[in-house]
């Protein structure tokens, strides 16, 4: 073993121990069907917490959708890190999204995603960068705004995930009051979009040459994308969305596809009940979820096991459950799923993120007024 893997070993059992040992009242044993897991609140006192992201020195940054963000440390306690986007947060909206760059060792820079205001109260999604130096951020800009306001309150989206060629992907929602706007090519909203790690667009995207796209669009047809991962060895893009009422997917998308919202949905229209419109998903120009949850486990937060503490679950995705209270872990063989089982369901609350870290457990934050951090470990670890 090298100094640097000896290191990065002693200073992953100084995370875990103490994390064992100074809220080990927090602690309790679960079943689930394969192996029994700890599950463990590591940091509490949170505002709605949105998104977690993990530091080099494996403390983690914690967004919190009123406008903060936390550095918490291996004893749970919050550093507030100060220079954040000013946010406008109202219903969904507020501070969401947090990631690394994939060179942040090198740049220090962090990602945010957030609502921002505009003329006469409208706000867009947005996405800024700054240099994390300590407990502050430095050169904060927005590097992307979607590229038109609207009413607060509702459909974000704003999750991101890198790909392998360092490019980022970002997830901006319908926006609630005009779901068409999700099939308008010219129209950010509704839509998974590929930009530079600066925010300008990739010359490989898939529209990058038709006029009537806006340039930035990787696919389009989505209501509320609020999970998103990239599989580490495959690089097939992973995303989980709500639909009304029923109808939320887990989604394999693909480069330029049309997924369907709100032209085919299993969802029914919250004021009327109705069907929202076509549940045959016959549409030839049109990509039918790998999942469509009916009911609605109102999808958010979405993670990829991997490493060894759950062998079980190797390969396994883990979408988590807002109303629903609940991890779904879904089981796949051949690409196809095969398996699901309910996590944790109405164990602690709305799970509005799922992560692994690097040990290899699994984080989950919570949100609520008082919302916190949990991990799940093996039994014993």
């Amino acid at each position: 073993m090298n100094l640097l893997t000896h290191i990065r070993t002693m200073v992953l059992l100084s995370f875990a121990t103490l994390f064992a040992t100074g809220l080990a009242a927090h602690s309790e044993s679960i079943g689930t069907e394969y192996q029994r897991v700890t599950l463990t609140k590591i940091a509490e006192g949170l505002e709605h917490p949105w998104s977690i992201a993990f530091l080099p020195d494996d403390r983690m940054l914690v967004t919190e959708r009123p406008g903060r963000l936390h550095i918490i440390d291996a004893d749970g306690s919050k550093t507030r890190v100060e220079g954040t986007p000013d946010v406008v947060a109202r219903g969904q909206g507020g501070l969401l999204e947090v990631a690394l760059h994939p060179d942040f060792a090198s740049n220090g820079y962090i990602y945010l995603t957030y609502s921002k205001g505009g003329d006469n109260g409208d706000t867009a999604t947005a996405l800024a960068r700054g240099r994390l130096q300590g407990d502050s951020l430095h050169d904060v800009e927005d590097i992307f705004v979607q590229n038109r306001y609207s009413q607060p309150g509702r459909h974000y989206g704003s999750k991101l995930a890198w790909l392998p060629d360092g490019t980022l992907l970002m997830s901006i929602g319908d926006r609630g009051a005009e779901p068409p706007r999700a099939q308008d090519p010219a129209d950010h909203a509704g839509k998974l979009l590929r930009l530079n790690d600066d925010g300008t667009v990739p010359a490989d995207n898939p529209f990058v040459d038709d006029d009537d796209v806006a340039s930035e669009i990787y696919s389009i047809g989505h209501r509320n994308i609020q999970g998103l991962i990239v599989h580490p060895d495959t690089g097939e893009i992973w995303a989980t969305e709500h639909g009304p009422r029923g109808g939320d997917e887990l989604n394999l998308v693909e480069a330029g596809k049309n997924y369907g919202w709100p032209v085919q949905s299993l969802g029914q229209d919250y004021r009327t009940g109705e069907q929202f419109g076509d549940s045959v998903r016959d549409h030839p120009d049109m990509v039918n979820p790998v999942i469509d949850w009916t009911p609605s486990l109102a999808a958010s937060g979405l993670a990829l096991v991997t490493g060894d503490n759950f062998p079980a679950w190797q390969g396994n995705l883990l979408a988590g459950g807002l109303r629903s209270e609940q991890i779904r872990r879904v089981a796949f063989r051949d690409g196809e799923p095969v398996h699901e089982e309910e996590l944790l369901r109405g164990t602690v609350g709305r799970i509005r993120d799922v992560r692994i870290g690097p040990d290899g457990n699994i984080y989950i934050a919570v949100d609520s007024s008082d919302g916190a951090i949990y991990r799940l470990s093996p039994d014993g670890s």
